[in-house]
């Protein structure tokens, strides 16, 4: 069975994000980039299960410029057999990743579709489901668990009562949640090789695949600072202030 994992290059979750003076979007200008973490587990996973033997071969996906092959470089770090960059300049929103996505899952067939379950520069948490619809294949969101057995794949999800599995036929879409795993640490010997494994570069247009956006950005402005506390002397103060003063109660 193959598996395609999809993988996003964003801005490292370690980086405080500047929003541009003139209120077009986020300066990524000199700031480190890395791999998105949901996607980071969905890599590891997807390796866990070729290790269990329950699959033969790890294909990573990325979507962007040039500058995208650094994160699958990465991902064949962690175990990705090869990988594949849609490259383009355009700004790609989720409907457009998810066509993307829908091309290649047609052209390489795998049993599995591992996503991370959203990115953490849009939040979106739309790319695996657009991608399920548009393949007609079954989903399973949130994942915290994944066991392979035979045709089916049990996926045990969170949701907001606790935890819920349930059974899908392979071939399925599944997006990541953090406690599905920890990703393991990448060693230099395994960056050295992944230099070698495959790469292969795609145009959208190869795809038959419009990316141009459908959703236009008016401004992107950062959120207001927080005020700075205050002291009060007693319980009738304070019960006096959230009445009057914050309304809420």
């Amino acid at each position: 069975m193959k598996i395609l994992v999809a993988v996003k290059r964003v801005v490292d979750f370690n980086v405080k994000v500047r929003v541009k003076s003139d209120g077009t979007g986020v300066d990524i200008a000199n700031v480190k980039m890395s791999m998105n973490p949901f996607d980071e587990i969905a890599v590891e996973e997807a390796v866990r299960l070729k290790e269990k033997g329950a699959a033969t071969e790890i294909i990573a996906v990325s979507c962007g410029d040039a500058k995208c092959q650094e994160t699958l470089r990465t991902a064949m770090a962690i175990g990705a057999d090869r990988g594949i960059l849609v490259e383009t300049t355009e700004e790609l929103q989720p409907l457009a990743v998810a066509k993307l996505l829908k091309a290649l899952v047609d052209k390489e067939q795998p049993g599995l579709i591992i996503l991370g379950k959203q990115a953490i520069d849009d939040d979106a948490n739309q790319t695996g489901q657009m991608l399920a619809a548009l393949a007609d294949l079954p989903q399973a969101t949130f994942a915290s668990k994944v066991e392979v057995a035979g045709d089916k794949v049990n996926v045990t999800r969170e949701v907001d009562g606790g935890l819920e599995t349930i059974s899908l036929s392979v071939p399925a879409v599944i997006t990541t949640d953090l406690r599905l795993n920890e990703p393991r640490y990448v060693t230099l010997p395994n960056i050295m090789k992944a230099k070698k494994k495959q790469l292969d570069i795609v145009k959208p247009e190869d795809l038959g695949v419009d990316v141009k956006p459908r959703l236009k950005t008016l401004k992107v402005s950062e959120p207001p600072k927080r005020g700075a506390g205050i002291k009060v002397p007693d319980v009738a103060t304070l019960v006096d202030k959230l009445k009057n003063e914050a309304k809420v109660i």
